[in-house]
């Protein structure tokens, strides 16, 4: 008979109790594909006793993940448990240096510490495979390390976090503020322990910088992603943007340039008509560009027990099958420290400004704006309140160090009320 292959699971929250259910119910199925059968001889959680909805009886236990990680009986440890240092950072590299495989869904353990595993698991003739941390059930790290091996890459770009569309698309169905969408998206658990990490665009950069990581064969840079939250969109910024022909998504584009590697997590304006502008509620999409292949779409769900689970289990059958990728598409030797773009791809831009009611107010935002290098392409003046106007400006296409030298300038002038909003409209 063949020899199993062993897991170790640390971290039973929803998707570590999913995992546990697909080797238990799918055993003939994951044994066919596998070419080995999957059993689990261990786990590992903050409390035994807590109901899980799925029998641990069988399994042994281990309070200290480190243990789990480091035990006889365990080929694959499974890290589920998040956090970018502490306990899963201590386990992985314990299991690392013990030679086992590891397999994670820690975006953040791996955005930070990524090169360094990698280094650690090549030292050790064992794989490191992330497939769960990056786009849930999306096996977006699958296409960009094997599927499109033969491609120079060109862009990766998409909406990488499920909360932050599912909080824009109802901010444009159901009409409502930014406010009582958040409200709404927290009611639903939809939302992280620290909401910044979903709304602030943290959790996002993280994946994104996996994949530049991939696609450029550069080490993970996520102190070099440029973040910018959804928090500042407006109900207004969602009906202008449709009158346009635009949705606004939290949208996360890497591409190298020759001013260096640019990443970026920020509102921008996408087509309407587009695969993104059309991507709601809490549906991720990844959009990969090729020499070779062209323009490919990936969409599917981002998170959740049952997608995050079957991404885990993904790669843990390539282990089972034998087969053995370097963590990030090649040996992390080959891995070059890129250089950080100094300035964005020039894009067209929205802004939305109020300006105070007085004679020569849009002149001198318009002088502001050429002076710049900022040349706008269409303006529109809403209806005034007593003292204010709001201003909506589209320009030509610019970079963003010489809009945001505009909109300092902009403080200047006396007229411009409050900060100004800049959302970039992408070019797909």
């Amino acid at each position: 008979m063949t020899k199993p292959l062993r897991l170790g699971i640390a971290g039973l929250g929803t998707v570590g109790a999913g995992v546990v259910k697909i080797v238990r119910q799918k055993a003939a199925l994951l044994e066919a594909r596998g070419g080995r059968p999957i059993e689990i001889s261990a786990v590992c959680a903050r409390s035994r006793g807590k109901d899980r909805g799925v029998p641990l009886d069988s399994y042994g236990w281990e309070d200290d993940p480190v243990a789990l990680a480091t035990r006889d009986d365990v080929d694959v440890f499974v890290e589920l448990m998040g956090g970018s240092d502490g306990p899963a950072k201590a386990a992985t590299e314990a299991a690392l240096k013990a030679g086992k495989d590891v397999v994670s869904a820690n975006k953040a353990l791996l955005a930070y510490h990524g090169q360094a595993l990698a280094e650690a698991a090549e030292a050790s003739d064992a794989v490191l495979r992330f497939e769960a941390a990056v786009a849930g059930g999306i096996p977006v790290v699958k296409a960009l390390t094997e599927g499109l091996a033969g491609n120079d890459i060109e862009r990766v770009m998409g909406v990488m976090n499920g909360t932050c569309n599912y909080i824009l698309t109802r901010m444009e169905s159901a009409g409502l503020t930014y406010d009582e969408a958040f409200a709404e998206a927290d009611g639903l658990g939809y939302l992280e322990a620290d909401p910044n990490l979903d709304v602030g665009g943290i959790d996002a950069g993280h994946k994104l910088a996996l994949l530049a990581s991939i696609a450029f064969g550069t080490q993970v840079a996520f102190d070099a992603v440029e973040l910018e939250g959804i928090g500042r969109v407006s109900i207004e910024d969602i009906r202008q943007a449709a009158d346009m022909g635009y949705k606004v998504k939290l949208l996360g584009v890497c591409q190298m340039t020759g001013r260096g590697l640019e990443q970026r997590m920020s509102p921008c304006l996408v087509p309407a008509t587009s695969p993104l502008g059309q991507l709601e509620g809490g549906t991720n999409m990844v959009v990969i560009e090729g020499d070779q292949v062209g323009q490919i779409v990936l969409r599917g769900a981002g998170a959740g027990e049952g997608p995050t689970a079957s991404a885990v289990m993904g790669d843990v059958l390539d282990i089972a099958r034998g087969t053995r990728v370097s963590t990030f598409g090649q040996p992390s030797g080959h891995l070059v420290k890129a250089e950080a773009a100094t300035t964005s791809t020039p894009a067209p831009y929205y802004l939305r400004l109020v300006l105070l009611d007085k004679p020569g107010a849009l002149a001198k935002v318009a002088a502001v704006l050429g002076e710049a290098g900022v040349s706008i392409n269409r303006m529109r003046q809403r209806s005034h309140d007593q003292d204010t106007a709001p201003v909506l400006i589209v320009t030509h296409k610019t970079t963003r160090a010489a809009l945001d030298a505009a909109l300092q300038a902009m403080v200047g002038t006396s007229v411009v009320e409050g900060e100004p909003v800049a959302l970039r409209i992408e070019q797909l």
